[in-house]
């Protein structure tokens, strides 16, 4: 009798020990042990929540969600808009300008909506592991959601980027959904900058709102170089393993969800999620704003948190009453723009006007941050990780990558056997051809990736 009243004891001193811990944890416990970001690296953020808060608006120059600070997008810079209409469901509304103040091309993505079945079909288009894409898994239906965009749009950016000289950056950017697409979209141009008229690497960036685990592990930390994922305290939907259409299946009941994922994974340990490879997560270099403090009411001055997390990348769910208001890009906005002028105010204190010198060795440090975080992924025998920083490091500005650079036109199979090797420039790039390329069919009819196409890709 005493042994199993002791037994007893200890199951319920480990329940209420394991609900403590569960409820006490918070948000800026994931990000305790990062460090601060610099104002240079976190300026374009709150200007980009802008510009995807301009995709939501009916009319740019009469704006409903005008920012408390800040400036607004500035409508003459538009060069195209396309809303629901347009996209026929492939993909959600986007915008395109030209920011010729910090010199940037930005495509920039909104996100979900609840009452568009579309955005929907694009969610419930995925299985876990049904989509293999560049050494790693991706969600597929926002994949194919990128392509999309690519063969609409790809002549456009070309075009804007060739008319500014090629020095323009080129910046895709989008919230919840539309940062799945953004990433994507960014994994495939690193790859193919040649198609975009030789965009390098170096001038190419995504910045993921509020993001959604939209790929494995090997490809978060292989792109963190370039991809910029931002997350606001308790934001549930890049804490959530689960996938996204399991999580919209269930979009109004969300709270129990959430507390039943936080349960399950509770007793999953560390390693498991770490092999498999099919597990998605968010993408790239984490930026975490920080505003709320355990035990604490209201909200305090933000801060931000970066690091290329490898290990424990926001991998538990918050039990918060903010896990889906901090989801809002309204709010990521606003707290942002105070994260951002804080951080002007911590820097005017400390340096007045620093030197070239230190720009310079923050930028290695930032290099040097991304070159340990890939070391990291294959010591913890990550799958598909990369064994070294060259191999990751992108196009060289010819549009070369760890893929051979694709030449694709149109109806090459038909006019194969007229030519050998015709020239292909004035050709629209089909972008369905690019992503297929990467692919083959073994004998069951998967779909495996070519780690050298060169043999089988040819220009007609």
């Amino acid at each position: 009798m005493s042994v199993s009243c002791g037994v007893e004891w200890m199951v319920v001193l480990g329940c209420v020990r394991w609900a403590w811990k569960r409820c006490t944890y918070i948000g800026s416990d994931d990000s305790a042990t990062w460090p601060i970001a610099t104002v240079d690296e976190f300026e374009p953020i709150p200007r980009l929540c802008r510009a995807i808060l301009a995709v939501y608006e009916p009319d740019l120059r009469c704006p409903k969600y005008s920012p408390t600070s800040g400036d607004c997008l500035n409508p003459d810079w538009v060069v195209k808009r396309a809303n629901y209409e347009q996209t026929g469901g492939h993909a959600p509304p986007y915008l395109i300008f030209v920011d010729h103040d910090n010199r940037e091309i930005v495509l920039a993505i909104r996100g979900l909506n609840l009452v568009k079945e579309s955005d929907y079909k694009v969610l419930l288009d995925n299985r876990l592991g049904m989509q293999k894409f560049d050494g790693g898994y991706v969600h597929k239906g926002l994949l194919k959601s990128a392509v999309w965009l690519l063969k609409r749009e790809s002549e456009t950016l070309k075009r804007l980027w060739e008319e500014n000289g090629k020095e323009y950056k080129m910046v895709f950017a989008g919230h919840s959904l539309g940062s799945g697409v953004a990433s994507l979209l960014t994994i495939i141009v690193a790859n193919h900058g040649n198609e975009l008229g030789g965009l390098p690497r170096s001038l190419l960036r995504c910045y993921a709102v509020a993001p959604a685990r939209c790929m494995s592990l090997n490809l978060a930390v292989k792109y963190a170089d370039i991809i910029y994922s931002v997350v606001l305290q308790d934001d549930f939907l890049p804490r959530t393993p689960t996938p996204l259409e399991d999580i919209f299946k269930s979009v109004f009941c969300l709270p129990c969800l959430l507390f039943l994922v936080c349960l399950r994974d509770t007793f999953i340990p560390e390693g498991r999620k770490l092999k498999d490879p099919r597990r998605l997560y968010a993408p790239g270099r984490m930026y975490h704003i920080v505003e709320r403090k355990f035990c604490r009411c209201g909200r305090f001055t933000p801060e931000v948190r970066t690091a290329i997390p490898v290990d424990g990348r926001f991998e538990h769910i918050v039990l918060s009453c903010n896990a889906t208001s901090d989801h809002a890009i309204v709010w990521i906005e606003r707290e942002a723009q105070k994260a951002l002028e804080n951080l002007k105010e911590l820097n005017t204190e400390t340096v007045t006007t620093p030197p070239k010198v230190q720009k310079l060795n923050r930028k290695l440090t930032l290099e040097k941050e991304h070159k340990d975080a890939l070391e990291r992924a294959v010591s913890l025998n990550i799958p598909h990780a990369e064994t070294s920083y060259e191999e990751s490091s992108g196009n060289n500005g010819e549009g070369t990558s760890e893929h051979t650079s694709l030449e694709t036109c149109k109806d090459d199979a038909e006019d194969s056997s007229k030519t050998e090797n015709p020239s292909c420039k004035n050709a629209k790039t089909n972008w369905d051809d690019v992503v297929e390329k990467l692919f083959k069919k073994n004998e069951s009819g998967k779909m495996l990736l070519k780690r050298d196409v060169s043999d089988s890709i040819q220009c007609s």
